[in-house]
């Protein structure tokens, strides 16, 4: 007889909520995660786009939250591009670190 998983060696289950009033919802998702194929300048012009969505977010905070704690490895969250998010870990790890 196998014995019961014990509960606290689950890990949590992320909340989702938070997108129920993102300003993307319902948006294109090409809009914050661009083809592989997609050039320079069109990742560019197309991540401005996802920024401007995001800029005006009641959820921004909470999208860049998610993201930078996961981590999401591709796309636009919280109105930050992957290097950005990269970027916004690291400083997030060197405050904890300094505390």
């Amino acid at each position: 007889m196998s014995r019961p998983r014990r509960r606290s060696a689950l890990l949590p289950t992320p909340s989702w909520g938070w997108q129920d009033a993102a300003a993307c919802r319902g948006e294109d998702l090409a809009l914050f995660f661009g083809p592989e194929e997609e050039s320079w300048p069109q990742r560019e012009m197309r991540e401005r786009r996802a920024k401007q969505v995001c800029a005006g977010c009641p959820v921004r905070v909470s999208c860049l939250d998610h993201a930078v704690s996961r981590p999401e490895k591709y796309g636009t969250w919280g109105g930050q591009n992957e290097d950005e998010r990269t970027s916004e870990r690291r400083r997030r790890l060197r405050r904890a670190n300094a505390a």
